[in-house]
């Protein structure tokens, strides 16, 4: 297998992972959000250092404590994660799945406007047209929903926002992971930890399989932004953002099919909109990165490193964790 079809094999497979993650945190009630997240982080923590153990590939955690700033950088990422997980599984449990498949639609173009407002970044029209077609679509749904689309656009900014300081960070996926649940693994350990002397915790308490469940959590973290890791190692950057939205398309659907959430006339145009933003955005990068490709000289060979999946090429600056 060639390494293009293996990256569009480990990129299909993250985003189909994430795209039926609200079937995965569904079966995990009558758990409430709070103890979900704090499982998450846990065996999170648990899962990747094992597997950094397997492939002695914990040294990294040495010359990372000689760079405090990364350090900082990577504490606020695990809050922004956390905020963004948070927010996730609440939506999954609140019975608002379609809305959260909102806030994955609107992510790139929060991202955008975050490159022109906060990078200095200059847009084409076609961007423009796009960022408005989104803010139009924003105006249409809150009218829908009788209040602003919260969970969407929390969503949307916290892992915009992720986004642009693991860009700054260049750290690795797994080793990234693992240092930005290790930082919010004390307060989630402090949190089971009350739950357990209040009665209040689930664990162990419901079902053998909804205690598996729980443990796997960590394991159903992970493994998605490994195969992201690996895909973004070997495809280019637009091919990986067009999969991209194999995630909320499925979350959508599985919103309004399997889980009955409401699509009345005027949210359906709301999503209309922003899809239409979303085709208009990707056409346009597609388009300038293939002027970009016939224009550039051929590069020098890059220096190659071989990372935690075991493929060769830079670290991606950034993955979608949900």
């Amino acid at each position: 297998m060639t390494e293009l079809r293996l990256g569009y094999l480990y990129g299909a497979a993250a985003y189909l992972c994430w795209g039926f993650f609200p079937l995965y945190w569904r079966l995990l009630r009558p758990t409430g959000p709070l103890e979900v997240l704090a499982h998450r982080i846990v065996w999170s923590v648990l899962f990747v250092a094992l597997l950094l153990a397997a492939l002695r590939n914990l040294g990294f955690l040495r010359s990372l404590l000689r760079r405090p700033r990364t350090l900082a950088g990577i504490f606020l990422a695990a809050v922004l994660i956390a905020v963004n997980w948070g927010t996730y599984i609440f939506g999954v449990d609140t019975e608002r799945v379609v809305e959260t498949a909102l806030g994955y639609f609107i992510t790139p173009l929060v991202a955008v406007l975050f490159g022109v407002t906060l990078l200095g970044e200059r847009l084409r029209w076609v961007q423009w047209a796009a960022l408005g077609l989104g803010g139009v679509a924003v105006t249409v749904l809150t009218v829908d929903y009788g209040r602003p689309p919260y969970l969407a656009l929390l969503l949307a900014g916290s892992f915009a926002t992720y986004g642009l300081v693991k860009k700054r960070l260049g750290v690795p996926a797994a080793e990234g992971l693992l240092v930005e649940s290790a930082a919010l693994a004390l307060p989630a350990l402090g949190y089971l930890g009350w739950l357990s002397l209040t009665s209040g915790t689930t664990f162990g308490r419901v079902s053998t399989g909804h205690t598996v469940l729980l443990v796997l959590a960590g394991v159903v973290t992970a493994i998605p932004l490994l195969l992201f890791a690996g895909a973004a190692n070997r495809l280019p950057l637009s091919t990986l953002g067009l999969l991209q939205y194999f995630a909320p398309i499925l979350q959508l659907g599985i919103g309004v099919l399997v889980f009955h959430e409401p699509m009345p006339p005027a949210r359906l145009a709301g999503f209309v909109l922003v899809w239409a933003a979303l085709v208009a955005f990707t056409v346009d990068a597609v388009r300038h990165a293939r002027r970009q490709r016939i224009a550039a000289p051929d590069p020098l060979p890059a220096p190659r490193h071989t990372w935690i999946d075991g493929s060769p090429g830079s670290p991606p600056s950034s993955a979608r964790v949900t």
